[in-house]
C-alpha cells in the first residue's frame, strides 16, 4: 500500500506528471524537463536529483518498475510507470499547490532583512545587478514563449506566472534604486545603533 505520507516536492510532482504521459527512464525524464524548460521550475542542475526523488517516489508506491530496457551499445535502463496511488497523489498535490499559498523561504528576502551590514552604495550597486539580471532574463523567457505560437495557453500557465511575478520583483527593485539613488533610503552604523537602542 503506497505511502500517503510521502513528502511533496516541485520535482516529485514534475516526475509524477511526466510519468502521467507514458512509461519512461530516468534519462528521458531528465531531457524531456530541460526541452520543456521545466527546469525553471524543479532544481535539476543535478542529474542525481532525478534519480534520488525516483528512488523516493518507488518507495512510496507511487511509481513502479515497467521494464529494465538491456541494449549492448547502451548501459541498462529502468522504465517507470505511475500507479494509481501515484496518480492519486499527483491530483492530489496539485490541488494543494493550487489552492493554497506555501510559505517559501528564499535567498532574496534572507539578503534583505541583512541589507543593512553592506552600505548603501553597496546595495544600489548590487540592485542594479539584480535589476539588469531580471531584464535579461525576463526577455529571454518572454522570447521562448512566443518561439512556439500555436502552444496551447494552458500548457504555458507556469512560464506566464514566472514572467509576471520577476515583472512585479523588477517593478519593486527599481523603485527601492530609486529610494536609494534619491537618499530616501540610506542608513549608517550610527544610525542602526540607534534605531537598535530604541527597540532594544
Amino acid at each position: 500500500m503506497a505511502r500517503s505520507s510521502h513528502r511533496r516536492s516541485v520535482l516529485a510532482l514534475v516526475l509524477l506528471s511526466l510519468l502521467a504521459e507514458e512509461p519512461m527512464h530516468p534519462y528521458r525524464m531528465h531531457e524531456m524537463i530541460k526541452e520543456r524548460g521545466k527546469d525553471r521550475i524543479a532544481n535539476v542542475a543535478q542529474r542525481n536529483s532525478v534519480y534520488q526523488t525516483i528512488d523516493r517516489l518507488l518507495r512510496a508506491e507511487l511509481i513502479a518498475v515497467r521494464e529494465t530496457a538491456r541494449d549492448e551499445r547502451r548501459p541498462e535502463r529502468t522504465v517507470y510507470e505511475l500507479t494509481d496511488a501515484g496518480r492519486d497523489a499527483l491530483r492530489t498535490w496539485t490541488a494543494d499547490m493550487l489552492a493554497s499559498p506555501a510559505r517559501e523561504f528564499g535567498e532574496f528576502p534572507a539578503a534583505l532583512a541583512s541589507v543593512m551590514i553592506l552600505t548603501p552604495e553597496d546595495v544600489t550597486g548590487h540592485l542594479e545587478k539584480r535589476a539588469a539580471d531580471l531584464a535579461n532574463s525576463l526577455a529571454a523567457d518572454r522570447a521562448a514563449v512566443t518561439a512556439v505560437p500555436d502552444l496551447p495557453r494552458l500548457f504555458l500557465l507556469d512560464e506566464e506566472y514566472s514572467i509576471a511575478v520577476r515583472e512585479a520583483e523588477l517593478r519593486w527593485v527599481e523603485g527601492v534604486l530609486a529610494a536609494l539613488r534619491s537618499g530616501e533610503l540610506t542608513w549608517s552604523e550610527e544610525w542602526i545603533r540607534a534605531v537598535a537602542e530604541r527597540f532594544a
